[in-house]
């Protein structure tokens, strides 16, 4: 089963008004064959992000939302929230919120489900930290963390999953080829080698390495943080990725 490369930028808390010329840019307006893009960008860019990017092809997602569909969660943004200013996918679990706000599976499982509710599609990211790896604990870490993160209801069609190795991040630290490939092949495993699931790699990619990461049978993508924040860098791995 051939399944669509997602390329999928994260640009986290950066980004004024003026980072939407991204969406003017060239590199940004071309067709890249094959692949689906993505940029979630922060919640105060959400509609005018939608807008600067109708004719581009370019999806806009949340980077996280509330289980809930609304009541007294002063800060909050509902699922509901994101659809309504034109989002189409939602990052869930992301190792920055599980690490800084201490969210936990079931709080993932909890905002995947809500997603869903709000007809977008959940990104859940797992993954595992410096310690777990080398104490041999990696693949135990991230099956506890997709079976209790993955939303009821969810199937291969409906949800992603984004594998992050967390020590890998920012780190210096380089996953191999053969650390991805076999984390991948364990995740799909996991899910019952379900063919429609795209699993997402999301340890520092960047253009120089990309070419080598989405070429690999089981990685369906990128989930990109720093190297999204340029239009350059980011055509230059959809560029990579539809090669």
């Amino acid at each position: 089963m051939t399944r669509r490369l997602l390329i999928a930028g994260n640009w986290k808390m950066h980004g004024t008004s003026g980072a939407l010329a991204f969406f003017a840019d060239p590199g940004i307006n071309r067709t890249y064959a094959g692949i689906d893009r993505l940029i979630c960008p922060p919640a105060t860019l959400l509609r005018a992000a939608t807008e600067a990017a109708s004719a581009t092809g370019v999806m806009i997602g949340g980077q996280d939302c509330h289980a809930q569909a609304g009541g007294a969660h002063t800060g909050d943004v509902s699922a509901e929230m994101l659809a309504d200013a034109g989002a189409s996918h939602v990052i869930v679990g992301h190792s920055e919120r599980r690490a800084d706000h201490g969210e936990r599976d079931a709080t993932v499982k909890a905002k995947a489900e809500a997603a869903l509710r709000a007809g977008l599609t959940p990104i859940v990211c797992v993954g595992e930290s410096r310690a777990d790896r080398e104490a041999g604990r990696e693949f135990d870490v991230v099956g506890e963390q997709l079976a209790g993160s993955w939303p009821d209801g969810g199937t291969g069609d409906t949800v992603v999953i984004a594998y992050e190795p967390v020590w890998a991040i920012g780190t210096g630290l380089t996953a191999s080829i053969g650390d991805i490939d076999a984390m991948h092949a364990f995740i799909r495993e996991a899910r019952g080698g379900d063919q429609s699931l795209r699993i997402l790699y999301g340890g520092s990619v960047k253009p120089a390495n990309s070419g080598d990461i989405l070429g690999r049978p089981e990685v369906d993508g990128a989930l990109i943080g720093g190297a999204s924040l340029t239009a350059e860098s980011f055509a230059a791995i959809c560029l990579a990725a539809a090669d």
